[in-house]
């Protein structure tokens, strides 16, 4: 079972407080003193828990000078802790009780807490965001010129714009203004030099616009949004499960990366028109795998802070996918 380690560092005075907390969270718990007039508090916590009993402790002792909470994973623990009915925390204060649904979605994710600091270097606007940006295009472009999958897939591993995706669907989700509005900064930075970079590239090589991996990112077929939406969901669902980047990146770069490549490519080589198809299905995928990311969010059980702002920002993905799907399907079905 998916465990965390608490290390919560109180003032002498307030050690009672956070044992209550952890007691009420926590399976294993040991407490000794720290440097100073401070106790320090260790427990065992499942997963599904921690953001639970860091939440409550935030809220009882977050203004004490001193408080200090430490969450780190744990790769095994002996005797095992298994999780059972028995062990089963009970909730406090007027906390709805989660659905068997809620319960097996949030078995295993991370906390809210775990995945803000996973997500937060990801969203920063820097020289080697910008560096990544231009060479997994680079890559890309020049592997669907050639039409060379194996090439292409690799410009997926790189996976630019993993931070940006899955910033921009828990912004929406939790309601958080400022993490959307760094999570979209980057996305479009790197979006906006993707295309200027390989426009430029277009103008000193050949392109056959004919060549059908460059050709396939020119049109959105019903496939593409099937992708994008299962890229998606599988991407939060690593994501908040704390697994591999890389294996995250290719889900998210394999329905952003391409498009924008060949778009660039196109407008350098005087294409202008497939170009255009080309940020037409980039824009289809970004939407669907916000669209997808937020409900898969919601699946996992995080709370947002403002359901009207959640589901506002939802029903705005969601009507900007109709209508583009309005106006691209009747192009695309016979």
């Amino acid at each position: 079972m998916s465990t965390r380690l608490l290390l919560v560092f109180v003032p002498d005075e307030d050690i009672q407080i956070a044992r209550d907390l952890a007691h009420r969270h926590a399976s294993r718990i040991w407490i000794r003193p720290a440097e100073g007039r401070m106790e320090s508090l260790a427990c065992v916590v499942q997963a599904r828990y921690v953001e639970r009993l860091v939440k409550d402790l935030e809220q009882a002792l977050g203004q004490h000078p001193g408080f200090c909470t430490i969450v780190l994973p744990t790769e095994a623990i002996i005797p095992p802790l298994y999780e059972t009915a028995a062990n089963a925390r009970p909730l406090s204060g007027n906390r709805r009780p989660p659905n068997r649904l809620e319960v097996f979605f949030s078995r295993d994710r991370l906390s809210t807490e775990e995945m803000y600091d996973d997500i937060e270097e990801t969203v920063r606007l820097r020289f080697s965001f910008l560096f990544t940006v231009l060479i997994s295009a680079l890559i890309a472009g020049l592997g669907m010129r050639s039409g060379q999958t194996a090439i292409v897939i690799g410009a997926m591993v790189i996976a630019p714009f993993l931070g940006p995706s899955i910033g921009m669907a828990m912004a929406a989700t939790v309601g958080d203004a400022n993490l959307g509005r760094r999570a979209t900064l980057a996305l479009l930075f790197g979006a906006v030099a993707c295309v200027a970079f390989m426009a430029l590239v277009g103008r000193f090589i050949s392109i056959d616009p004919t060549v059908p991996e460059l050709l396939a990112r020119t049109r959105v077929s019903p496939a593409d949004v099937v992708l994008a939406l299962a890229s998606g969901g599988a991407g939060v669902i690593a994501f908040s499960r704390g697994s591999a980047a890389s294996l995250i990146g290719v889900m998210i770069a394999v329905a952003l990366v391409p498009p924008l490549a060949a778009a660039g490519l196109l407008f350098g080589s005087g294409h202008g028109h497939l170009a255009i198809g080309a940020l037409i299905l980039f824009a289809t995928n970004l939407i669907c795998i916000n669209v997808a990311g937020i409900l898969t969010f919601l699946f996992q059980g995080l709370v947002p802070r403002n359901w009207r702002v959640t589901g506002g920002t939802l029903l705005v993905w969601t009507a900007l996918l109709v209508a583009l799907l309005a106006l691209i399907l009747p192009h695309v079905l016979p």
